[in-house]
């Protein structure tokens, strides 16, 4: 993905963590429950668009803030 596209993706997860009332070391948390090994400093670089997202670490936020993948990528 090239730096907006990233930027935009990670806002958008941004939104729908806070929609959930979801702190960044929830999400974390969560992740790591699930066999993600990522901290909360990675979760915020990921909403401001500072780190790659793996296919394992989106499936898994898909399904923890029970979302669709078109809302999570509608850039």
């Amino acid at each position: 993905m090239n730096k907006e596209t990233e930027y935009r993706v990670g806002c958008n997860i941004r939104r729908l963590r806070e929609k959930r009332k979801m702190t960044q070391d929830q999400l974390a948390a969560k992740l790591q429950i699930n066999g993600c090994d990522i901290t909360r400093s990675a979760v915020a670089k990921i909403e401001v668009g500072q780190r790659h997202l793996y296919p394992d670490e989106i499936i898994l936020i898909k399904q923890i803030l029970n979302v669709q993948y078109e809302d999570m990528f509608d850039v």
